[in-house]
């Protein structure tokens, strides 16, 4: 699902660099064309990497700014087309190329080796330029005035590709991964950010080693939310900028799924608990047993409008993202650009809504978290956990 659905996962990435600071349409323009989406349907070619107009796949050409500009928003397509052979299909050829070699040269008994790369290199090749390429499509919109990247995939590949295809088109940015800890830097308190670099448990920078160490971050949050959701409060204020007004009140609570995660003897066992919990019974005994919550579905609500999303608790990754639909309401003046023009703004103000509040209940959780009292707090849970 692209960005425009409903429904979406999503990934966020940090862009740091300097950008221009006379004409950035002229500048992204170049960059894009440089690395636009060219079509193989025509070809044998077994794959193509580019970019693509957000609302229109078949348009690679970003000459003017209705192409991918949106007010402070860049936004474009990552189109990858890949021609792919089944392997039984490539197998069955190759046997019968095989065959006919061997018939047409009768004093061997099998086909040398060399022969027989160069047989299915043939082979591959022909069966290529039959093959129609399948085309997928990745939704990228990018935040010109805070940096923030988000791109519409979970994929580890696609996001790897993504990230590749990002560095050869704009030389000289970077994207960094906003995992755990990163979110946390953004968004908690001045006067907190000794204690979080104090808690850092990764011994470099790297992003695999930063959210591999700092793991404890989302297991915690998950646990604090579980705690909050039977125990606690459910009740929250908007405390990060954004569509919603400082203070406003939401509601956040996990529900339907939860994933939990543990070695034992056998190796890593995983303890999945679905459906409406009542006590979350099972969950407490799981994380008795030494467990840890890795994975839930995150309920928000504010007044009438309601998010939903599965929230990674190693990444921060967010899964199914649901959001409040967007309707537009179309007259006889509106062409059907004004509209796209119309749904993207309304879907980004929803979505970002809803990581405003995302953001705003981590930044609770982390009040408590590195404060003075999280020692208490977690005597609570613990009890809590015991029956106590």
């Amino acid at each position: 699902m692209g960005i425009l659905a409903n429904t979406v996962s999503i990934c966020q990435f940090q862009v740091s660099g300097e950008l221009p600071q006379d004409d950035l349409f002229e500048w992204a323009s170049t960059r894009l064309v440089a690395q636009a989406f060219r079509p193989i349907d025509r070809g044998s070619e077994e794959l193509s990497v580019g970019w693509v107009h957000i609302d229109d796949p078949k348009e690679s050409s970003f000459d003017r700014p209705q192409a991918f500009w949106r007010d402070h928003y860049l936004t474009f397509s990552m189109r990858k087309d890949q021609r792919r052979i089944p392997s039984a299909l490539l197998k069955a050829h190759m046997e019968l190329a095989e065959a006919e070699f061997l018939a047409a040269h009768p004093g061997l008994q099998r086909v040398p080796k060399q022969k027989r790369e160069e047989l299915r290199d043939a082979v591959r090749g022909t069966l290529l330029a039959q093959t129609l390429p399948v085309p997928a499509l990745y939704d990228v919109v990018w935040d010109s005035r805070n940096g923030r990247l988000t791109f519409a995939s979970l994929n580890a590949n696609v996001v790897e590709l993504f990230e590749n295809l990002f560095r050869q088109t704009f030389d000289g940015l970077r994207l960094q991964a906003v995992h755990p800890f990163a979110r946390a830097e953004a968004i908690i308190d001045q006067a907190l950010q000794p204690a979080l670099q104090q808690a850092n448990q990764a011994s470099g920078d790297a992003v695999l080693e930063m959210i591999e160490s700092n793991r404890w971050l989302g297991q915690d949050f998950l646990l604090w939310l579980m705690y909050q959701t039977m125990e606690g409060s459910s009740s929250y204020t908007v405390n990060q900028p954004g569509p919603a007004q400082p203070g406003e009140g939401f509601s956040a609570y996990l529900n339907d799924r939860l994933l939990l995660v543990g070695g034992g003897d056998s190796g890593v066992q995983k303890v999945t608990v679905i459906g409406p919990q009542d006590a979350f019974s099972e969950v407490r005994t799981a994380l008795q047993a030494g467990k840890q919550i890795t994975e839930s579905i995150l309920h928000m609500e504010k007044l009438e409008h309601q998010w939903k999303l599965t929230l990674k608790g190693e990444t921060f990754h967010l899964a199914s993202f649901k959001a409040p639909s967007v309707k537009i309401e179309k007259d006889n003046r509106s062409d059907e650009a004004s509209e796209k023009e119309a749904v993207f703004y309304e879907r980004m103000y929803v979505l970002e809504e809803g990581l405003q509040l995302f953001d705003s209940l981590y930044r609770h959780f982390l009040d408590e978290r590195l404060g003075a009292n999280w020692a208490q707090t977690l005597a609570r849970i613990e009890a809590w956990l015991s029956g106590e």
